[in-house]
């Protein structure tokens, strides 16, 4: 499975990096392949590492404005012109999609994709990866959207909530189209 992971290029301390190792370790070990945005930087750079060190494979999607950290050696690295087209290469070279921990860039990320399952426009699995808390507030936010109204599929289509790593990998091997 070529699983894309939303998340940070930012370095960030061990109650984000380790469990961002774990899960990494465990697509790799898994035999799957890790999409992401490429970087050779911070926990990007972790997870890729993790990936690769346990033998899976690395399918990069950089942008032009961030090209020079990019990583070498990556099985495939994809160079896009823009955000936009990264997002969309990205979600293309995907089977699934597991959303950690970072900023207004992940969250970018993270909403259009859940706007694309919401019409229908894809069917690939979201798994939100909710390390250390970080996302309560988010989780909190989306069951109120869906309390109110604002949802027009049930919160449980568009997304999966995880606490543990083994737990998001676990939903994806489960789920349809797995392998």
């Amino acid at each position: 499975m070529r699983i894309c992971v939303f998340l940070s290029a930012a370095d960030l301390d061990e109650r984000y990096t380790r469990p961002a190792r774990d899960f990494a370790k465990l697509i790799g070990k898994g035999g799957h392949s890790l999409v992401w945005g490429g970087s050779n930087v911070g926990l990007m750079k972790v997870v890729a590492d993790g990936v690769q060190e346990a033998g899976g494979k690395l399918i990069g999607v950089s942008v032009d404005f961030l090209a020079n950290k990019a990583r070498p050696g990556a099985d495939e690295m994809v160079v896009a012109a823009d955000l936009a087209e990264r997002k969309r290469l990205l979600l293309e070279k995907a089977d699934a999609v597991v959303i950690m921990v970072g900023g207004t860039g992940t969250l970018d990320e993270a909403t259009e994709i859940l706007e694309l399952k919401k019409h229908g426009r894809t069917d690939k699995p979201v798994v939100l990866l909710n390390t250390a808390g970080f996302y309560d507030g988010l989780k909190e936010q989306f069951h109120r959207m869906e309390a109110e109204g604002f949802l027009p599929r049930p919160l449980a289509e568009l997304m999966f909530f995880a606490d543990e790593p083994a737990q998001a990998l676990a939903h994806l091997e489960q789920g349809p189209g797995a392998r």
